[in-house]
């Protein structure tokens, strides 16, 4: 039996306009290109994918389960851009058959550096789940699937409403460095902490759904790759695959950016027809003589109910799913990304404590600014920024290059910085 978990990154960023010395509105986010690339990607990929994905979940009467992390900032662009895409994603919700993930509401990198923000982001974008999909969501997803040990033993201190653990547990990057001999197809846990086991809710261990890159990657990365000795891969192929996790496992992480689907890998690769036939060839492999089949989708949170942990998964120092290294170099590799990300998060301090004085204080028009230089602020910590002033060379750098607006990572850390100023310049008017 092989239980494929089907899970999608969904995200877009607030991009910025160019912003120089010389400009000092407080109109940072390029709203013409936002809406350019938020129409471009929905056509290509959110409406066809989804659309697929409906009648997917209604073709196999609910056998074909997926989940999602949806980011707020896309959310944001959806409702002001395409309406439409959010009501299809909405009726994906009613199925039954779709999970919505748990992440930062920015897809910010605010659990490394402000717990304060981390929760507030957070608390900001489960509201929104709430609000849109009707459910509060049990797993975790750090952004970019960044994740250590401390993260594990954050989650757990996170309660509901009853004051009972919150979270099922977290999915997270599979390495090779900290799995070892180890398959990423079982349930791993968290090392205990001060002599205590990390537990989740119903007295269970928090619970690591790990990754299986080396699949995954063969649908987000390979599929169109004319030089991969697997190409073309068709659905048949890849169900076997599949199905060979059956003895060294039980569970198929297949986690991925949702614009896999007809952005970053084109119609024309037949790219959807692959995906239209898996759900069928993934039964089939594994059909009985009754008719009946030993392979099914489940969404993260059943797999971590279901099946108990094998083993500790110990993450000393945080990883992530990005570039060849599966570590932070994505945003943290260079001196302009630590010294934007150190001045980002000190510009929160001082934006949080002018706002713990307002509201002492209360004054509408200041209340009103504090308000708006605070939401700006936190567009400005979506990871994207970062990942922009990356000066990565070699296969990652052109997957950086592709992502970024920006014609060098320098014009995009200056940019920022720019922007940056002009928030400080607004606080110390306030």
């Amino acid at each position: 039996m092989a239980s494929i978990v089907f899970y999608f990154q969904v995200h877009q960023p607030h991009r910025l306009k160019p912003y120089s010395v010389f400009h000092t509105d407080p109109f940072y986010f390029h709203e013409e290109a936002n809406a350019q690339i938020a129409e471009k990607v929905a056509d290509k990929c959110y409406r066809p994918t989804t659309k697929l994905m409906l009648d997917l979940i209604k073709r196999h009467e609910g056998n074909f389960r997926i989940a999602y992390s949806i980011t707020g900032t896309v959310i944001e662009q959806w409702k002001k851009y395409t309406p439409d895409v959010l009501d299809l994603f909405v009726e994906l919700a009613n199925t039954g058959c779709v999970e919505f993930v748990a992440e930062t509401y920015y897809h910010s990198l605010s659990f490394l550096y402000s717990q304060d923000e981390f929760a507030h982001q957070l608390d900001m974008h489960t509201n929104l789940i709430e609000q849109h999909f009707g459910q509060t969501p049990k797993v975790f997803r750090n952004t970019e699937l960044i994740y250590a040990n401390q993260l594990a033993q954050a989650l757990a201190k996170i309660k509901d409403k009853n004051g009972d653990p919150r979270f099922l547990g977290t999915i997270c990057e599979g390495t090779d460095t900290h799995l070892g001999y180890r398959s990423p197809a079982h349930i791993y846990q968290p090392p205990a902490h001060d002599g205590q086991p990390i537990m989740g809710p119903n007295n269970r261990p928090l619970g690591l759904l790990l990754k299986n890159y080396k699949l995954s990657d063969d649908i987000a990365f390979r599929f169109s790759n004319k030089g991969w000795e697997e190409y073309p891969l068709n659905a048949e192929k890849f169900a076997k695959w599949v199905n060979q996790i059956n003895g060294d496992g039980y569970l198929c992480n297949l986690f991925m950016d949702y614009e896999t689907f007809g952005e970053h890998q084109w119609a024309d690769t037949g790219i959807f027809k692959f995906l239209e036939k898996l759900p069928e060839a993934v039964f089939d492999v594994a059909k009985k003589a009754d008719g009946s089949t030993e392979n099914h989708f489940i969404t993260p949170s059943e797999a971590l109910q279901r099946f108990d942990p094998v083993g500790e998964y110990d993450v000393p120092e945080f990883i992530s799913w990005a570039d060849t290294e599966r570590d932070l170099s994505a945003w943290r590799g260079n001196a302009m990304q630590h010294n934007a990300l150190e001045e980002t998060y000190r510009v929160e301090k001082i934006i949080k404590d002018r706002l713990i004085e307002i509201k002492a204080n209360p004054d509408p028009k200041q209340s009103t600014e504090i308000d708006h230089i605070l939401t700006d602020w936190r567009k400005l910590t979506t990871s994207d920024h970062f990942y922009y002033m990356c000066t990565k060379y070699w296969a990652d750098g052109d997957v950086h290059k592709y992502f970024s607006p920006y014609d060098s990572p320098y014009d995009g850390y200056i940019n920022f910085m720019n922007v940056l100023d002009n928030v400080k310049t607004r606080l110390a008017k306030v």
